[in-house]
């Protein structure tokens, strides 16, 4: 019985193109032959075997293109024997000329390359076994990647963003590794205040929790939110990294609820005094495998995601493997282009989809605006990736992004019904360029271990004995002056003075007496004066003279005597401590021992 002739495998030559390409399809691939052509289809067979006999093979090879050639290569150097259109276009950018061996088709004339492909672009296995003898391996998968990010923008090519936007947009930096790892304790500290609460469902934090968040973060968020202003409302991307900690921290089982509000576990408070680099590397592989949270829904205009539609999204966990094994092979410390990451996913193999079933996936209609119909798709893991990036691998450190505005930074897809009246579709279009840190490669698995990256030094700080700072330069880099704010006092528009209390609350925000002085000494032109050591010094061991061990509740006792005696018996001793002459302390997590101790000792704590 005659196969389909859309078999994903050919034994020969022969085989294939009997049973994959019509009698009239084999008259247009011979004329590619010399000399007159038979009528009957298995003599047309036996020509096109004969012309690529023995040297024929390679000779025909040879009049390939280098685009063609590529292509040979790709399937004879791989496991399979079928030709890969979209990787092959994600890696060279082009797809290689194939004409037609359709009869009806006039003006399109087979080429070469269809003696080595039949079928659905299946390469026959003796032909790929003879080809192996001659056929270079193809180039490696690479992306490229720059030193530095441009300055801005160009938008002057695209009307539909000019019209948005102005022709061209600063390109704003963010560096994130040693910010994430002070983040990552404040907003520790502040769910051990009790200051973040979720919904009791969703996980999600509340509008409250956002706001609570968005006041540790260091500089805020990655854009500032735009209402009241007179811009659309719906251009404001709104939170990204104050929505993302809460996440991360209940993924990572450093927090845990019993109400609508967050507590610290006991894994959350011993990461209190922790590395914070070691706990974010437990935060991003907990994350790589979490359920709590779909990043797709965090592209809001995408309708469809819920009920029915749920069932034909993809399991998150090998989209975010697929993204994170990529992302190894990236050089640590050059900055890539996020459309050329996405290329290189789908060259190197390790391409992920969002949607099984993507019809069910819309904008504003469900039938016009559907993402099923052909090259949508597309935009759907696009936007995934972005979220990734931005909101998670980010904000945990192990990226440092360049971002513009995300109105009008990526072109409209005009051709999705609804589009054209969004100012963007995901608040992350404007996410241009990243580049893995230290602790991302350490974190990724690229690197066996971790050292902070060294401060940049530059000498445009005066630090007098007197404790005032002076900026040499005209304006201070913004990086600069939000660590001043942070570790001094403002006098004046260039002079800042550094307080005891002040340093005191940066130590208590995260910060570390190491960094403090390691700024310092960086950006001063000159030593640093013995006054200045001193009040450091003096901080510095005031700092590790009071810790916080663990959160504890505060019991009244009758008389004195009662709380000696609860506090000194061997029994409840274990769980408790004497707080003064009544009270006693009892650690949240020795509450239920100390109970059953007091029972035992003939009392109740009501």
């Amino acid at each position: 019985m005659r196969r389909s002739g859309h078999a994903d495998i050919f034994s020969t030559l022969r085989e294939a193109a009997i049973e994959s390409v019509s009698a009239a399809g084999l008259k247009r691939l011979a004329r590619l032959t010399e000399g007159r052509n038979p009528t009957r289809k298995a003599d047309l067979v036996e020509k096109i075997a004969r012309h690529l006999a023995g040297d024929g093979l390679e000779a025909t090879w040879g009049k390939l293109d280098a685009v063609q050639q590529a292509a040979v290569a790709e399937v004879v150097h791989s496991d399979g024997t079928r030709f890969d259109e979209r990787r092959f276009h994600a890696k060279y950018g082009t797809s290689p000329a194939w004409g037609s061996l359709d009869e009806y088709a006039q003006d399109a004339d087979p080429t070469a390359l269809r003696f080595f492909f039949y079928g659905v672009g299946i390469m026959p296995a003796d032909l790929k076994a003879r080809l192996e003898a001659f056929v270079p391996p193809p180039a490696p998968v690479t992306i490229e990647t720059l030193d530095e990010v441009p300055a801005e923008q160009d938008r002057s090519s695209d009307p539909s963003r000019a019209a948005r936007r102005k022709a061209s947009v600063p390109i704003v930096v963010h560096e994130s590794e040693r910010v994430a790892q002070r983040e990552l304790l404040s907003v520790l500290r502040l769910v051990d205040a009790g200051s973040v609460s979720v919904g009791p469902k969703t996980r999600r934090p509340s509008a409250r929790a956002l706001e609570a968040v968005l006041s540790v973060l260091e500089g805020g968020d990655f854009y500032a939110d735009e209402t009241g202003t007179r811009r659309r409302r719906d251009e404001a991307a709104g939170p990204i990294r104050a929505f993302a900690w809460p996440l991360l921290l209940q993924a990572g089982r450093l927090v845990g609820t019993t109400t609508s509000r967050l507590q610290l576990t006991k894994a959350g408070r011993a990461a209190l005094s922790a590395p914070p680099a070691d706990t974010i590397r437990s935060l991003w592989r907990r994350w790589l495998g979490t359920t709590l949270l779909d990043e797709l829904s965090r592209v809001d205009c995408v309708k469809g995601q819920s009920g029915k539609g749920k069932r034909g999204l993809t399991a998150v966990k090998p989209r975010r493997q697929a993204i994170a094994e990529t992302l190894m092979a990236v050089p640590v410390g050059r900055w890539f282009d996020l459309d050329a990451f996405r290329c290189h996913i789908i060259a190197t193999g390790a391409a992920y989809r969002v949607a099984r079933n993507p019809w069910k996936l819309y904008l504003e209609d469900p039938h016009y605006g559907s993402f099923g119909y052909a090259g949508r798709e597309q935009l759907l893991d696009e936007r995934y990736l972005l979220c990734f990036f931005l909101e998670y691998a980010t904000t945990l450190g192990l990226l440092d992004v360049a971002l513009v505005p995300p109105a009008g930074a990526r072109e409209t897809p005009y051709d999705v019904w609804g589009a054209d009246e969004l100012p963007y579709l995901s608040r992350y279009d404007g996410l241009l360029y990243a580049r893995v840190t230290a602790l991302g490669a350490w974190c990724l698995g690229a690197s066996s271990s971790y050292a902070p990256a060294p401060l940049e030094t530059r000498g445009v700080l005066r630090i007098l004995p007197n404790f005032e700072v002076a900026v040499l330069a005209d304006v201070p880099s913004a990086a600069d002056r939000l660590a001043l704010e942070t570790y001094a006092v403002g006098v004046s528009e260039r002079v800042w003075r550094l307080e005891a209390d002040r340093l005191r609350v940066a130590l208590e925000a995260g910060r570390s007496m190491g960094e403090i002085r390691e700024f310092l000494v960086a950006r001063s032109a000159t030593p640093l004066p013995d006054t200045v050591l001193r009040l450091l010094d003096d901080v510095e061991s005031r700092a590790t003279c009071i810790r916080d061990v663990a959160a504890a509740r505060l019991l009244e006792c009758r008389d004195h005597a009662l709380a000696s005696l609860v506090a000194h018996d061997s029994r409840t001793r274990p769980h408790c401590y004497l707080a003064g002459e009544r009270h006693l302390a009892v650690p949240v997590g020795s509450e239920a021992a100390f109970r059953r101790a007091l029972r035992r000792l003939g009392y109740v704590l009501t």
